[in-house]
């Protein structure tokens, strides 16, 4: 599937109607050579709409105008629907090549929409003469955000400012695009072969997922890669510290190896690029400009945020630390305690403080059974039902359901779980379809992509409980997208500013520690019995567990990214993040989660740039949502429940997330939430 050349005597399949099972992409026609013919019918045809709605004669409507615009893409949305998702889920050479040629296109594209002058005046004088057009709540927010983002495109610039800005957003996009390809090309390089002398203190799970990605790799005996799925695992449990020193350097240092590869010298022109637009747009700082529409509004707030966890994390973190001293040198390891160490030992000191076996614990995490326990969440809250679907998808390992509320269509979910070179790292939700119901009641298509450990042939694909918690984080955000009632695409689903996104995901993780939820989906993998209540109660008494090693590597990464963004762009990166993380007394064995040459969230595009402290944000309002359900002594509360799905997940943006969180909720909640619900004292 989607290898060799286009048959181009027979019709792009992207230029015909799709009419198959709800209109699904038609996986099994489309070739790699047909994706560069139908986006350049795709910018033909959006750049004649742009300018058919700029030129019009007629005086400017919300309908000429607006409704317009939300309808001038429509097979852009439908080439790019498919070809971006693969590019992260499946990629290969060709792929990459046409990535890379897209990438400035776009945004030159979207320079070129936004500097129409003829275009903005329209919406700008529908934006002043709003309160007269007589709109409803949902057409008035989106002609404010269309103003909003024309005049944050540089609309309202003029002469040398105005010339610069479509450079610099051009040249910041084929950044990113070289950042995340040299990422993951490192990630798909680096394995480390395991001989049966390499195997000491590796659980049968691990050894089997390091089995399955030797095969993948047609290579005997096991091998480590860089997926977290393995090489988490692998420094928890391997007793060979040198393997363990080892493979956890190649995981620090992806994306700074040098060579072609290598991704400082991007970082430091992305920051430098990024501080100019700032500039030109009026704002002292990137963070300042990025941060404006979101609801924490200024560096400032995020700062207060963030450091109101670090001072309790990292004093939790250093008490960890002078405990797991202890064990490694009582196993005669002298010397300080490393960040190849922590895992092991805090590993260790788990089982011995809450006699919780990883090895015992995993085979009643089997990821048909979680996917199982994820649906039926869905189903008591939300009243949803999934059906497998038999169609032709775009890798074999992806599977489709679906999903019906009662006898009504509601979307198609895509599940693509498992780890291959093909794909980057970590774990994301997108979607090949967004909904809205404009002139017509279009369900979307939505796809989660992980990256777990795959089990060999005939074995069951077992989870860890953190990964399981992965698959209710993304199907969160699928749930997100899938319930969307809007009319407006700009506003469907997660179109929701980026430190209110992660609030469905985040929530959605409360209900996989519900102890009627795994007393039912957690079940042996051979045995088919239910995880026995004392091996539950010790699982759910240990979730907090290690939480001030878990809570600094978020807590570090974050504040790196906001002082990158809120002081002078550096010149050695590297140098400046070691000057932020000696200045918060970083503990010495922890690292950042993502160390700069490897943070995607930041460099591969502008999405989290200055928001990767949104994870907590939402956390806040996370724990205190998960509580109102506590509060009832009914996790599936059937009145919260409608309201969840009122206010929260079928809302998409229609309104700003304070708004639409106080509305479920009645008010908005403090960070004393987020410390308890992770097991932290309140800053001093």
């Amino acid at each position: 599937m989607f290898s060799g050349a286009s048959d181009m005597s027979t019709q792009n399949p992207f230029l015909s109607d799709w009419s198959g099972p709800f209109a699904l992409p038609p996986f099994a026609q489309i070739s790699d050579a047909d994706f560069a013919p139908a986006f350049e019918e795709a910018f033909k045809q959006s750049r004649a709409a742009i300018n058919e709605i700029a030129d019009n004669p007629e005086p400017a409507s919300y309908a000429n105008t607006i409704d317009a615009l939300e309808q001038a893409d429509g097979l852009m949305d439908k080439v790019a629907g498919v070809f971006f998702n693969l590019t992260g889920a499946d990629s290969n050479p060709e792929r990459e090549a046409l990535q890379r040629d897209l990438s400035p296109r776009f945004a030159s594209f979207s320079s070129e929409t936004v500097m129409n002058e003829a275009l903005f005046a329209r919406v700008d004088g529908l934006y002043h003469n709003r309160e007269a057009l007589n709109l409803g709540a949902e057409q008035l927010r989106v002609l404010e955000l269309y103003h909003r983002m024309f005049v944050r495109a540089g609309a309202q610039l003029e002469g040398a400012a105005k010339a610069r800005l479509p450079e610099v957003t051009k040249r910041l996009a084929e950044l990113g695009t070289a950042f995340s390809q040299n990422l993951l090309a490192d990630e798909r390089e680096w394995f480390m072969e395991l001989g049966e002398n390499d195997l000491d203190g590796l659980p049968d799970f691990l050894k089997a997922a390091a089995k399955s990605a030797a095969q993948e790799r047609g290579l005997e005996g096991y091998v480590i890669t860089l997926s977290r799925s393995l090489i988490a695992p692998f420094l928890q449990f391997s007793a060979r510290r040198n393997l363990r020193e080892k493979a956890y350097i190649a995981w620090g240092k992806r994306g700074e190896n040098g060579g072609k590869t290598d991704n400082i010298d991007i970082v430091r022109e992305t920051l430098a690029l990024r501080q100019e637009r700032a500039n030109l747009l009026g704002y002292d700082t990137f963070a300042d400009f990025k941060l404006e529409p979101e609801m924490a509004k200024t560096p400032e707030a995020v700062r207060e945020l963030l450091m109101a966890v670090w001072e309790p994390a990292k004093a939790a973190a250093n008490a960890d630390a002078a405990r797991l001293t202890e064990l490694m040198h009582d196993d005669g390891v002298n010397g300080d305690l490393e960040p190849w160490d922590w895992r092991y030992y805090a590993e260790k000191l788990r089982a011995a403080e809450y006699d919780l076996d990883e090895a015992e614990l995993k085979p009643y995490f089997q990821l048909d059974q979680m996917i199982e326990a994820a649906f039926d969440t869905a189903n008591r809250l939300f009243g949803l039902t999934f059906h497998a679907l038999d169609v032709p998808l775009y890798h074999k390992d992806a599977r489709a359901w679906e999903v019906r509320k009662g006898d009504r269509h509601m979307a198609v979910f895509i599940g693509d779980y498992f780890a291959r070179s093909s794909k980057r790292s970590g774990a994301w939700c997108s979607r090949f379809r967004a909904q809205s119901n404009l002139d017509a009641d279009i369900r979307p298509i939505t796809v989660n992509v992980c990256n777990f450990a795959k089990a060999p042939e005939g074995e069951p694909n077992l989870l860890t409980f953190d990964d399981a918690r992965t698959l209710f984080h993304e199907f969160g955000h699928a749930l997100h997208s899938m319930l969307s009632d809007v009319h407006y695409p700009m506003i469907s689903g997660t179109s929701v500013a980026r430190d209110f996104v992660e609030l469905p995901s985040q929530l959605y993780e409360h209900w996989l520690s519900v102890p009627d939820v795994l007393e039912k989906y957690a079940r042996h993998a051979e045995t088919g019995a239910p995880i026995p209540k004392a091996l539950l109660d010790k699982l759910l008494a240990a979730e907090n567990f290690d939480m001030g090693f878990s809570t600094v590597e978020y807590t570090a990464s974050a504040l790196v990214d906001l002082a990158f963004h809120s002081d002078t762009p550096p010149v050695d990166p590297l140098a400046r993040q070691a000057e932020i993380l000696k200045g918060l007394g970083m503990p010495a064995a922890i690292r950042m989660r993502h160390a700069t040459p490897h943070f995607a969230h930041v460099f591969s595009g502008d999405g989290y740039s200055s928001g990767y402290y949104s994870y907590m944000w939402s956390e806040v309002m996370d724990a205190d949502a998960f509580a109102a359900f506590e509060e009832t002594g009914d996790p599936f509360n059937p009145e919260l429940a409608a309201k969840l799905h009122d206010h929260i997940y079928s809302a998409g943006g229609k309104a700003e997330g304070a708004d639409l969180y106080t509305a479920f909720r009645g008010s908005l909640p403090k960070v004393d939430a987020l410390l308890k619900g992770r097991g932290l004292p309140p800053a001093p």
